[in-house]
């Protein structure tokens, strides 16, 4: 794993207080509903190799991966495992692992408005961005591990970054963030399906299914729907909101 590498390395190299963090997105496909970005970061009073590892291995006893690996009841039990309940946006949720060692997760989450204005690879990375700098303790020497092949860019070029394509399967730190903000995307799309009856929501969770592009057909479009992508800007530039819309 990525982050056993990095704390190794780090070794080293450093004293003091530390931070190691990782980042995820959920909801770049989906053609309705936010895209949801977590962040989960180790936060070090003092440096202690074994300590922090000994962390690691427990998240990976828990059994943290890829989220798109796991299911629903063992995404839920990880969570809960860490006392990590209940999730909600923009709020940071802490594990005590000891009196030197903290562990934290925050969620963000941009609209379907800040998706079309800014496209769907700049919000994603935006909503990272956020979650880690809300979080994590950045003014401190850290690692920051990003999802995918491309960095955070402004306020942390200062800190040793690494893009980790597959890093939800390759880093312990970005899989538990993965798991966050899926749990987190799926309960929230699962309430808005209750709201915006129709378009299966409570199953797609706004993913382009047969049964969600047939709705939007008959019902027509709301104001959670990604007015750029591909099944609704066709909809929309031909009828404009329709009766799913509350607007």
């Amino acid at each position: 794993m990525f982050d056993f590498k990095f704390i190794s390395k780090k070794s080293q190299e450093h004293e003091g207080a530390f931070f190691i963090a990782g980042c995820d997105e959920v909801g770049r496909g989906p053609l309705a509903g936010p895209v949801v970005a977590a962040s989960t970061s180790i936060e070090v009073l003092n440096f202690d190799e074994k300590e922090i590892k000994a962390l690691l291995r427990k998240l990976k006893k828990l059994g943290v991966n890829d989220s798109k690996k796991l299911s629903a009841e063992a995404r839920l039990g990880i969570l809960g495992e860490l006392s990590f309940n209940e999730l909600s946006a923009n709020q940071i949720y802490t594990f005590q692992y000891s009196k030197n060692i903290t562990l934290k997760i925050l969620i963000k989450e941009l609209s379907a408005g800040v998706i079309d204005e800014i496209n769907i690879l700049q919000a994603s990375l935006l909503a990272m961005k956020q979650a880690l700098l809300e979080s994590a303790p950045v003014h401190l020497p850290g690692v920051i591990l990003v999802d995918g092949n491309k960095k955070l860019k402004h306020e942390v070029d200062f800190h040793e970054q690494h893009a980790v394509v597959e890093g939800d399967a390759k880093s312990l730190l970005i899989g538990l963030s993965s798991i966050a903000a899926k749990v987190y995307r799926d309960q929230l799309m699962k309430s808005l399906g209750e709201k915006y009856p129709g378009y299966g929501w409570e199953q797609n969770a706004g993913y382009p299914t047969k049964m969600h592009l047939e709705a939007i057909s008959l019902l027509g479009v709301t104001e959670l729907h990604r007015l750029t992508f591909k099944g609704v800007k066709e909809v929309y530039a031909e009828r404009g909101y329709g009766r799913g819309a509350s607007l």
